[in-house]
């Protein structure tokens, strides 16, 4: 299985806020959102792997400014790490101003996909290589983040979270 960059599998959706998008005070739902970065992350997802993926965490979300109606979206999901059969992605959503035409970040997350086949047993996915800063900091971060997973649902010991301890150290 040939390693790949998080070029390979970069995904890049962009879309309108309408009406029926919005809550009372005129701004995108939050579910909205969610579920646009789910499609985004999932697509980066697969591009990876080439299999079928399915959604196994939203592990951050951050609103950090409101989506208002008519806004142009873009949402940027770059796979971050690939274990054995998961992969974390990380997204990047921003807003265009619609009279400069700048962009800036409103919002942010980290989901967690896994591949599998057609039964739905998870199967291995090809290795990732980053290639910039940013993207190695992300790799690196990937593996403290699922460390800190494990330990919290119990399913790894403290102490054997070698990246976590090393932050403390």
């Amino acid at each position: 299985m040939k390693a790949k960059t998080p070029s390979n599998s970069r995904t890049i959706v962009t879309d309108l806020v309408l009406p029926s998008e919005t809550n009372p005070i005129g701004n995108m739902f939050g579910g909205e959102l969610l579920a646009r970065m789910d499609r985004a992350a999932s697509i980066a997802a697969r591009r990876h792997s080439r299999r079928i993926v399915v959604t196994v965490s939203v592990n951050h979300v951050a609103f950090n400014k409101m989506i208002p109606l008519g806004s142009v979206v873009t949402i940027e999901a770059n796979i971050s790490r690939a274990f054995k059969s998961s992969m974390e992605v990380v997204l990047d959503v921003y807003i265009e101003d619609r009279e400069s035409g700048e962009r800036s970040v409103s919002n942010e997350a980290i989901y967690t996909f896994v591949a599998v086949d057609e039964m739905g047993s998870p199967v291995k996915v090809p290795e990732l290589i980053p290639e910039t800063k940013i993207e190695r900091n992300r790799y690196d971060a990937a593996l403290r983040r699922k460390q800190l997973s494990l330990v919290l649902a119990g399913k790894m010991k403290p102490n054997e979270a070698t990246e976590l301890k090393a932050l403390f150290e």
